[in-house]
């Protein structure tokens, strides 16, 4: 029950910062939803178990795509090198 909420949560609170005009193409407030995740994240799988989590982390992954793309490309642009 707890995990749901924080999960739900965390989704109401990446929708509302979305909404708002940014002229850093939003990159602050993902750092800021990556900041309060990983917690979140953390206590949901305390809380809900195994499940909770993965629920928690496709969350994570279908909202911050873009950060999670960027970080992937940046990662192998260092291995490359």
């Amino acid at each position: 029950m707890i995990a749901t909420v924080l999960i739900c949560g965390w989704v109401v609170l990446a929708q509302i910062l979305q909404s708002i005009p940014s002229k850093d193409n939003h990159w602050g407030r993902a750092y800021f939803l990556i900041a309060v995740g990983i917690p979140t994240l953390g206590i949901a799988t305390y809380s809900g178990g195994v499940w909770a989590a993965v629920l928690g982390l496709g969350v994570g992954i279908a909202v911050l795509r873009w950060p999670l793309y960027r970080g992937v490309n940046w990662l192998k642009e260092k291995a490359l090198r």
